[in-house]
């Protein structure tokens, strides 16, 4: 297949286009480069790879790329940590529905009069964000109170566009929902603000890597956001790009919408420990806790049931593992001014 991903130079899409060329399909990528600037992939000379530097809320653009394609991934989008939802919340809702827009509107077009077969749509966990059913399965999304932050609200949005389409355009889909992706390649965002977090001042605010990043330039006690009690299920990106694959492969995809993670759960705390052990040894962990931000959802435990199921997906890179890749990476990070 040849398959459109849009965002392709983001952080997940690294390893979801990996993925796909792996299995033998070519990957047409576009994106605008405005948050990380030009960044060097390891499959930028693959000869399945044609990348685009391009703006998806050009339409026409749009339009021409997907008539020659067979799927599409809508995966560009505004996206960052919890500082991310309070400064750009506004942008989040309008930017994030532009984008989609013009992307339902090309696979609708290509879907009529070309031969595009499905549109991939790349939701988050933020769509359960005011939910108390644990562990949440799909569909919990339409029987719970609706996300408070602008940015859930919009890719529960992002889930309605593929419903409408489906609906009056007969435009297959598939709903892929990753829970906290962390691995390699979570660089400084050039939109980022910089934060203080006690004597060390962040660029980013996904936890894995800020938390790495405290640990490793020496902070202690080490700051953590809030208690340190909240619930994540931290998946990686191999991980989840291989559950996105098969989403993408998989007949019994069509018009379904799919739990992407580890089915482990960790408080931050316990991470904060297991990063701590790593870098400092047997160094007595000592943290404190600073004001949380609003949209800090205290608990995100996905139901894995469905994947599993019907795709046969698990996730099986543990969290220890996973930090043994991302911990040298950082470090050179650090080196190098990369975040």
């Amino acid at each position: 297949m040849r398959i459109l991903v849009t965002g392709s130079a983001g952080f997940i899409a690294g390893y979801l286009v990996e993925e796909l060329l792996s299995h033998g399909h070519s990957v047409l990528g576009i994106d605008n480069l405005s948050k990380y600037g030009k960044v060097e992939k390891s499959y930028g000379g693959h000869p399945g790879y044609t990348f685009v530097e391009g703006d998806v809320k050009d339409t026409g653009l749009m339009q021409r790329l997907a008539g020659e394609c067979d799927q599409i991934v809508a995966g560009a989008a505004i996206i960052g940590g919890i500082s991310l939802f309070h400064e750009f919340a506004y942008d989040l809702l309008a930017e994030n529905e532009r984008i989609l827009a013009s992307t339902f509107d090309a696979a609708i077009w290509a879907f009529k009069h070309k031969k595009l077969t499905k549109i991939n749509v790349v939701s988050s966990s933020m769509v359960f964000e005011s939910t108390t059913t644990y562990p949440t399965p799909e569909g919990e999304q339409l029987r719970c109170p609706p996300p408070l932050s602008t940015y859930g609200f919009q890719k529960l949005a992002s889930e309605y566009f593929a419903k409408g389409a489906f609906e009056q355009y007969g435009l297959p889909y598939t709903i892929i929902r990753p829970f906290n992706c962390i691995g390699t390649g979570e660089k400084r965002a050039l939109c980022d603000k910089e934060i203080l977090s006690g004597n060390v001042e962040l660029a980013m605010s996904h936890v894995v890597p800020d938390l790495t990043q405290k640990v490793l330039k020496g902070q202690d006690p080490l700051h953590i956001l809030g208690s340190g009690s909240q619930i994540r299920h931290y998946t990686y990106g191999g991980d989840l790009a291989r559950g996105m694959g098969l989403c993408i492969e998989s007949d019994r995809a069509v018009n379904e919408d799919f739990n992407l993670s580890t089915p482990v759960s960790t408080t931050v705390l316990d991470l904060a420990r297991l990063i701590w052990r790593k870098v400092n040894g047997e160094k007595p962990f000592r943290y404190v806790s600073d004001p949380a931000f609003k949209y800090d959802v205290q608990k995100r435990v996905p139901d894995v049931g469905k994947a599993k199921r019907v795709l046969g997906f698990e996730a099986m890179t543990s969290l220890s593992d996973v930090l043994d890749e991302i911990i040298p990476w950082i470090r050179h990070q650090i080196e190098i001014g990369g975040i």
